[in-house]
């Protein structure tokens, strides 16, 4: 084989593995590697493992390959990524850490002359789920992964242009896209919905941890103030256990219902599928999944105002900053023709269509790995 030639090894690290059960950096890495593979890349996903690591395994011609993630509270999220960086310090011509966690660790790749990029996944810090000392942490991880870094990624523009603003020495940004499928609402089965006695098209829907920085609670508020009948359904495990989560129970009623996580994709393709309109609250993030595969689904939708959502939904969606205004919001598209209905739900899976298609976002990290490796793995 000619160095031209040569198959570029690619780690991605920062994921329980795949394929993906759990979050949205599961699935990114499992939408990534197998595009990858099928592009001529030699990939390997760490994966979590309780015990002892089984040996490496092999998904869709992705490379599985475990390690150990001890139980030490919050801090084995960084345990674990730091033996994953450990593992893949040799034998890879780049290394992607999906967040910042153990941005200090980042250095030991480096050490041994493999370039390392960090996706930068929002303002982790700024979640109110991570205690006072936590988002210390997070936050001096952030400006550590500008140094350790070879190069930043951010899904969203307005992610990157804050750190290119705010640490203008540190490692380039690039912004490269999250992704989502186009699905046809008309061709997906009402049939999940019976489980919750739901009928397609009267119910609005919401799809969020519950904390602050999702304005569940406004929304629920908001909601309330709507004079409409149909009940809102929040997906998210609302078990009572913060204060927070308390005060959402404390307005829980047919009209507000709280049905839990669900994790199964045929059921929340359905639940999203089938809403007559989506809410979404995130607002410390960048280029969030969920309002992404809602917006794929052709859903109505309102969102918190803030530079993330917009840079997403753009004109595709309505926006709220309080209960009061997501009222308005919700009042406005009750009075929607039709016809300019159909027309925005049209538009917001065109957004998709022309920006977060899966195949687009792996052809960009094509263009990105080759462009600063070439062809022979050799970093620029």
């Amino acid at each position: 084989m000619s160095v031209s030639d040569k198959r570029l090894r690619v780690a991605i690290l920062g994921t329980r593995g795949i394929p993906a059960r759990y979050g949205g950096f599961e699935t990114f890495a499992e939408q990534l590697s197998v595009r990858l593979v099928t592009r001529g890349f030699d990939v390997t996903v760490y994966a979590e493992a309780d015990g002892i690591p089984p040996p490496d395994q092999t998904y869709r011609g992705v490379r599985v390959r475990y390690r150990r993630r001890p139980r030490w509270g919050p801090a084995s999220v960084i345990a674990y990524d730091c033996a994953c960086l450990w593992d893949a310090r040799r034998g890879y011509d780049l290394v992607y850490m999906l967040g910042y966690g153990a941005a200090w660790a980042c250095w030991w790749p480096r050490v041994w002359g493999t370039p390392v990029w960090i996706n930068v996944d929002g303002l982790e810090w700024a979640r109110s789920k991570w205690s006072a000392p936590a988002r210390w942490y997070l936050r001096l991880m952030e400006w550590v992964a500008t140094r350790t870094a070879t190069r930043l990624i951010a899904d969203a523009e307005a992610i990157a242009q804050r750190f290119r603003q705010r640490y203008p020495h540190g490692a380039p940004c690039t912004t490269i896209a999250y992704g989502a499928h186009l699905v046809e609402p008309t061709q997906v089965s009402p049939a999940p919905l019976a489980a919750w006695g739901l009928m397609p098209g009267q119910y609005a829907l919401v799809v969020a941890r519950p904390e602050p920085e999702n304005h569940v609670l406004e929304i629920v508020q908001g909601y309330l103030q709507h004079p409409g009948d149909w009940p809102l359904i929040v997906v998210g495990d609302v078990s009572g256990e913060t204060p927070y989560q308390r005060r959402l129970l404390a307005l829980q009623s047919e009209r507000i219902r709280f049905i839990g996580a669900v994790y199964d994709p045929v059921q929340l393709t359905a639940l999203r599928a089938h809403a007559a309109v989506y809410l979404h609250g995130h607002s410390v993030g960048g280029t969030n999944p969920s309002l992404l595969e809602s917006m794929a689904c052709g859903s109505l939708i309102i969102a918190h105002d803030n530079p993330f959502n917009r840079e997403v939904a753009g004109a595709g969606a309505e926006y709220f900053d309080g209960p009061a205004a997501l009222a308005r919001a919700l009042l406005a598209l009750r009075h929607l023709a039709p016809a300019l209905a159909q027309r925005r739900r049209r538009w917001v899976q065109g957004v998709v269509r022309r920006r977060y298609d899966w195949d687009r976002v792996a052809d960009a990290y094509v263009h990105l790995i080759h462009r600063q490796l070439g062809r022979a793995g050799t970093a620029r």
